[in-house]
């Protein structure tokens, strides 16, 4: 593992504007309340166009907003079994500006193709399709097909209520230990579903056992809910299980062929500068302290609508810094890091579609995880992909039990110190590898805990300290509010563990 050296410092108001856009976190924003977060929205694609030649980039930023409208519809739709028009007011919104979803003049839901076509002012339509177990993806402009063969993905795991939580969903009957305080834990779940925050799931784990557990009406612990960047954090382990198989070297420059000329600066790229969004890469991210709308549209929200091979987009990128001298959160990072995941695989002649079931979920109880993909088989990560609050809980178990699940080491020893280090080329202790830190007091939690995070307000919360995993899922629009309830969720979480 490489040597990690630990800056404390305050946290600024631009970075407190990258949770809150990453994180879906929604603590006071007054800092950068002046600066319109989502400007990104209608920025010109005429920059990006010129940034990224050789990617089929729309004239109109509209088209790209429409694709991404229909694509996180037609997930909720297909994937979780929400209403389009709940979806659409809840979570779809992102991609548009309130002007112009007023303008969408048709909402088709094709449950026999299972697609999903907006049309926006009768005039420009885009489409979204279910492709089996790789979900919903956006279909190129002027086609209606994907690039890829769709694989079906099973487990081999026996059903989930014939086994022990966690490896499955039997849960221990009786009452909680006398040192957990029961009635505490309810109204822990009671200030999670703060009627604003739209939150879906809530969940809390101390010691192993579910200790609080609800959900929102509809939704039960089997649906797969929208986990936006919380996915970061998987692809994060699946490079872990890697590691652990001896596939890669988290110190070893990454094995990027394309960087390989000695002339390329892209070659002292390490593996672990990618874990840590610190390589360098330029890939404009509405995030980034220096953005604004004259920069045109950001490649890190692109990667969503632009139906494009994610991977080739990432890789292509030139440097903007100097490895590891620049912390930045880009998605650009984890796909090159999906990348490396994907000819990993290949190289050994296995199935790259079936590798996170087999390698990783089948080991720790979860049955079912929709990982998405761009229209050329290439999981996005990085956003789009759904899981159940219990799937959630059982990823944070494994790092809570340092990469050991089940008697079964599944991730490198030590592992989840080296995500849940503070990235050194970061200026705060926010950030380690793939994974946000509460090294600032973000929740009211010990500083040793850590999460992974999506836009929203989705959470997977880790407390070593505490042996306790708390995770909260909810949708987009409730985002303002979620992170308001669920630090009141968590006091009383803490209060109850006597």
């Amino acid at each position: 593992m490489p040597h990690l050296r630990l800056r404390r410092v305050r946290l600024t108001g631009s970075l407190l504007l990258a949770i809150v856009l990453a994180a879906g976190a929604c603590a006071d924003v007054s800092p950068v309340a002046e600066r319109d977060p989502f400007a990104w929205r209608a920025a010109p694609t005429g920059p990006l166009a010129e940034r990224v030649i050789g990617f089929p980039v729309p004239p109109n930023p509209l088209e790209l907003g429409l694709a991404g409208y229909a694509k996180v519809i037609c997930s909720a739709v297909f994937v979780s079994g929400r209403d389009p028009y709940e979806a659409a007011k809840n979570s779809a919104f992102i991609w548009l500006p309130e002007q112009e979803r007023k303008q969408i003049s048709s909402l088709v839901v094709d449950r026999e193709r299972r697609e999903v076509r907006a049309t926006w002012a009768s005039s420009l339509t885009r489409a979204a399709r279910l492709v089996g177990d790789q979900g919903c993806v956006v279909l190129p402009r002027g086609t209606d097909r994907v690039s890829f063969t769709p694989v079906s993905v099973t487990s081999s795991l026996p059903p989930a209520d014939r086994e022990s939580w966690p490896m499955g969903d039997r849960a221990p009957q009786g009452p909680l230990p006398e040192d957990v305080d029961a009635a505490l834990l309810d109204a822990a779940a009671d200030a999670a579903f703060a009627e604003e925050a739209l939150t879906a799931a809530f969940l809390a784990v101390h010691r192993g056992r579910i200790v609080a557990e609800r959900y929102a009406p509809g939704i039960t612990r089997d649906t797969q809910l929208e986990s936006w960047s919380m996915g970061k954090s998987v692809t994060a382990t699946l490079v872990g299980v890697l590691v652990q198989q001896g596939a890669l070297d988290v110190d070893a420059p990454a094995p990027v062929p394309a960087w390989q000329d000695e002339d390329d600066p892209r070659s002292a790229i390490r593996v672990v500068d990618l874990l840590r969004m610190s390589s360098g890469l330029e890939f404009i991210s509405p995030q980034d302290p220096d953005y604004e709308p004259g920069l045109g549209y950001p490649e890190h929200m692109y990667v969503y609508t632009g139906a494009i091979d994610v991977f080739e987009l990432a890789i292509s990128r030139p440097l903007q810094f100097t490895p590891d001298t620049e912390g930045r959160y880009r998605n650009s990072d984890p796909l090159v890091l999906g990348y490396l995941i994907r000819e990993s695989v290949r190289e050994r002649g296995e199935e790259y579609l079936t590798f996170p079931q087999r390698a990783l979920f089948d080991r720790i109880g979860i049955r079912r995880q929709v990982l998405e993909t761009d229209p050329f088989g290439n999981f996005e990560m990085t956003g789009y992909d759904y899981g159940t609050a219990r799937n959630w809980a059982r990823l944070g178990l494994l790092y809570l039990n340092d990469g050991v699940f089940d008697g079964e080491r599944v991730l490198p020893e030590g592992w989840s110190e080296l995500v849940s280090t503070p990235a050194p080329a970061w200026d705060e202790p926010v950030y380690g590898g793939l994974f946000w830190l509460n090294r600032t007091s973000r929740f009211p939690l010990p500083a040793d805990a850590y999460f992974m995070a999506g836009a929203g307000g989705q959470y997977t919360i880790v407390v070593p300290s505490l042996d306790l995993v708390v995770v909260r899922m909810g949708h987009l629009r409730g985002g303002p509010h979620a992170g308001r309830a669920l630090d009141e969720a968590l006091r009383l979480v803490v209060k109850s563990l006597r």
